[in-house]
């Protein structure tokens, strides 16, 4: 029998530590001889990514004790942390940026040198050979990035002039794949003012004693190709969007460079490249080939030689990764219903896909509400979003009541979502709180159109979506319209201040680690996003005067609405001096607020008493500010 409250006063048993302790992120998996081997972090020890591996027997063990943890800064995203090298760990340390290995003593041991200003990402083992993109610091005129081949006997770790570079040639270089015969070398490169999901080059070169001797653009240049895979020694395989979306195709390394479209689709296989380490297709040993295609929500295919797709039924609907594949086996990452998955899938018997790492919570399924994808009219035209309706199996709300809801707008801007119910979207549902996920114009996974609504409208188009959606949720009866609060992260909280002080859509809003001044953001950031402004807005200097009036720091007299700010002081992308300054504003207007910085956290938030305390807060401030009371959430003072 369930019992009826107010809503957002329901009783949940997800408290915010067990939500902590059930949201690790998957970063890489492999197999591993017998067995598979998985990056995750550990929240409850500072954030840090291990390593594990599974054993055959199922037991499971770190390959990386603390305080040790794999992760990059190339290009601050990072990415391709660690790799396998004949049985044996290969990772980039997060304090030092160097590569380590660790070897038969399982004591690891330099294979870079600790000075000279770099930092490491994307390792890969391919034909006997540890490759990876180096990230160099301390010129003047910038970062610099070239494909490096690090020796795996630690020479590199005395020597610098012992890491071999095989090719630069452009200010920003991923995903090198190396020829089956060790003869040629395929990238991605691209260079500012561009990024890489605007316009970037996939280039082949011919190697001559171990380096690039000589290197061609063959696809892209007005187009974004990703992930080059090599099919023999003469074929390559990869992702571009010349139609609008992302899709497979072959390129036959001819004189006159065939090339032919594999099982297109009016769906992606390929998104932004944020991380090195994403990848959406692979190869199978038949030559077969398995990718991830996404309209909304992602799917898991196989393809064969004719073209034809095959749907494989998999649970995780989101972020999906092809992190490796042997035979007819892929491991897959993604998120379904609850939180990150790591999955082991025989493509030819999805019967059999077993679930290798993460999924698992002290709740049950019953707990997690389900999506329901729906798309609203804005005034650029559609906008497609998630929603997740308060969800608990003990209670129900009075039949007069609508429900309050947190529009979440996710960063980027150049990023999506998809309908995987995460046990941080349950710490809300659960109490009685709905969340809206919403893909604003400029979100990925629709395809270049729907992304590209967004170039020179940042502050706009996005504003307009998200207000779209909760005023459309709202008329069809599914929120409360006087109940309706906003959230985001980065550029998700660029878009909560500036829908903030530009309508009265919302009743209270949460910034976390939000862009509040783009002229500071443009002069602070770091390289691979200093030009992302340039198609985002305008290039400076032409374009100052909208710099200055799109930035919610130029209107914060007409902020009035309530609003938490969260903030990692460590943060290196959105600079805390952006969060204080919109602090400052709001005190100095009287405006109800309240302002939590961490401690070593960074861009985005890792460690377990952080994540505690950020959902806390967060359900206690809606609660103050929407009028209910959360059971068993401290209040939260605001200034």
């Amino acid at each position: 029998m369930t019992t009826s409250l107010p809503y957002g006063s329901w009783p949940s048993p997800l408290s915010a530590k067990a939500v902590s302790a059930a949201s690790p992120r998957l970063e890489g998996a492999r197999y591993v001889g017998d067995e598979i081997w998985w990056g995750e972090t550990v929240p409850e020890e500072g954030g840090r990514t291990t390593v594990r591996r599974a054993a055959a027997s199922g037991t499971v063990s770190s390959l990386l004790e603390a305080p040790r943890s794999a992760r990059s800064r190339v290009h601050e995203y990072g990415g391709g942390a660690w790799t396998a090298v004949d049985g044996r760990l290969v990772f980039v340390e997060k304090t030092d940026q160097r590569v380590w290995f660790v070897g038969d003593a399982d004591r690891p041991r330099p294979l870079t040198p600790a000075e000279g200003g770099m930092r490491f990402g994307g390792l890969t083992w391919q034909g006997g050979r540890l490759l990876a993109v180096r990230e160099t610091h301390g010129d003047p005129a910038g970062p610099h990035r070239d494909i490096v081949e690090v020796p795996i006997d630690g020479s590199a770790a005395r020597d610098a002039s012992a890491l071999t570079s095989l090719v630069e040639d452009s200010r920003f270089v991923a995903h090198p794949a190396l020829s089956p015969d060790g003869t040629h070398l395929a990238w991605i490169a691209w260079d500012h003012p561009a990024m890489p999901w605007d316009r970037a080059e996939l280039r082949v070169g011919r190697i001559e004693d171990g380096v690039v001797a000589e290197w061609a653009t063959v696809a892209g240049g007005d187009t974004a190709p990703l992930q080059p895979a090599w099919i023999g020694d003469d074929d390559l395989l990869y992702a571009d969007d010349p139609t609008g979306r992302w899709n497979l195709w072959r390129l036959r390394l001819t004189a006159d460079l065939q090339r032919a479209p594999v099982a297109p689709a009016d769906a992606d296989t390929g998104g932004p490249l944020w991380s090195l380490g994403q990848r959406w297709f692979g190869v199978l040993e038949d030559g077969r080939f398995v990718a991830v295609r996404t309209q909304g929500a992602d799917e898991l295919v196989v393809i064969d030689a004719a073209g034809n797709a095959r749907a494989v039924g998999l649970e995780a609907v989101a972020g999906l990764s092809i992190e490796d594949v042997r035979g007819s086996r892929v491991l897959v990452s993604g998120s379904g219903g609850g939180g990150s998955e790591l999955w082991d899938v025989d493509v030819d018997d999805p019967a059999s896909a077993r679930l290798v790492a993460g999924g698992e919570s002290p709740w049950g399924a019953e707990w997690m509400p389900r999506s329901r994808a729906v798309t609203y009219d804005g005034p650029h035209g559609p906008v497609h979003a998630y929603d997740f309706p308060p969800t608990n199996p003990d209670v129900t709300a009075p039949a007069d009541e609508r429900a309050p809801y947190v529009v979440f707008v996710h960063g980027g801007p150049t990023a999506h979502v998809g309908g995987a119910a995460s046990a941080k979207i349950a710490f809300f549902t659960s109490r009685g709180i709905g969340v809206l996920d919403v893909n604003y114009g400029g979100s990925s996974g629709y395809g270049r159109a729907y992304r590209e609504r967004l170039l020179g409208q940042w502050g706009v188009v996005d504003v307009d979506d998200v207000i779209a959606a909760a005023g459309g949720l709202a008329a069809q009866g599914g929120a409360d319209p006087d109940r309706l609060a906003i959230a985001g992260g980065s550029a998700g909280g660029w878009t909560v201040l500036c829908a903030l002080s530009l309508s009265d859509a919302f009743a209270a809003g949460i910034s976390r680690y939000g862009v509040a001044d783009l002229r500071r953001l443009a002069e602070d950031t770091h390289d691979f996003e200093a030009r992302y402004l340039d198609s985002m807005v305008g290039p400076l200097p032409d374009a100052e005067v909208l710099y200055v009036a799109r930035s919610p720091l130029s209107r914060l007299d007409r902020l009035r609405t309530p609003l938490l700010i969260e903030q990692g002081l460590d943060d290196e992308v959105v600079p805390p001096s952006q969060s204080e300054a919109v602090r400052d504003a709001l005190r100095q207007n009287g405006v109800p607020h309240a302002y939590l910085a961490f401690e070593g956290e960074g861009h985005g938030f890792r460690r377990a008493e952080t994540v505690i305390r950020q959902l806390e807060a967060e359900v206690a401030f809606l609660g103050q500010v929407l009028g209910f009371e959360p059971d068993g959430i401290p209040p939260l003072d605001l200034d």
